[in-house]
């Protein structure tokens, strides 16, 4: 059977669930750029850090304004730039890690990175990851995903991404659950019409058959 890819695909799902893994695995195959949106918002809190800016008051709004962020989006990943400086290898910084919620729940932020992210996801066939894509970044998005995955299982992929001690990651894991679901703006959800994947018990190569064969015939 011959199937219509979809020009959008949209996957979401908490922090290590294996989004990137998912969404890096579909654009390799068929060809679509894959933007991590995540990395976005870490960008926006190193620069943030560098420059002393808080999460909470009043610098943070002229500095939005004059953040110099090249998102670049490709079949081979996505890559972020900050004043030109590529950043993307620092983005799992520690302070980063540590930080990045507290900025990614401020209306502005948000505001400003699903901008950038719609005009990118227009540009061609694409696969954005992130916490918000199905359901206000991309919401007519043929396709959608939700990664999940018990907390346990999260942080034992953390600590193995990040080189970091079973129980911080554990706990770095934890925070971030509970700031993106129960933030005001764009909180962590499923989309009603997502097509949700537990992740726990399934190996990596399961989980990447499973969603690429949704893409290619699930979404007919």
């Amino acid at each position: 059977m011959t199937c219509a890819l979809p020009n959008q695909i949209a996957i979401d799902g908490p922090a290590a669930s294996g989004k990137t893994t998912v969404g890096m695995a579909i654009a390799t195959k068929y060809g679509y750029l894959f933007l991590d949106t995540g990395l976005m918002y870490r960008a926006v809190t190193l620069a943030a850090i560098k420059q002393g800016v808080p999460a909470k008051g009043r610098a943070l709004g002229p500095f939005m304004k004059t953040l110099d962020l090249d998102v670049r989006a490709t079949s081979d990943g996505t890559q972020i730039r900050l004043a030109g400086e590529d950043v993307t290898s620092r983005l799992s910084h520690p302070d980063v890690e540590h930080n990045v919620s507290r900025y990614a729940a401020v209306p502005l932020v948000r505001t400003a990175m699903v901008r950038q992210q719609r005009l990118i996801a227009a540009t061609a066939p694409s696969v954005l990851a992130g916490r918000d894509i199905g359901t206000v970044v991309l919401p007519a998005a043929p396709l959608k995903f939700y990664l999940v995955a018990s907390e346990t299982a999260r942080a034992t992929r953390r600590a193995i991404q990040a080189a970091q001690g079973a129980s911080d990651a554990r706990k770095d894991i934890a925070n971030r659950d509970t700031t993106d679901s129960t933030r005001t703006t764009s909180p962590l959800m499923p989309a009603e019409d997502a097509v949700v994947i537990d992740t726990t018990e399934l190996t990596l190569q399961e989980v990447v058959a499973f969603a690429l064969e949704r893409v290619a015939c699930g979404n007919a």
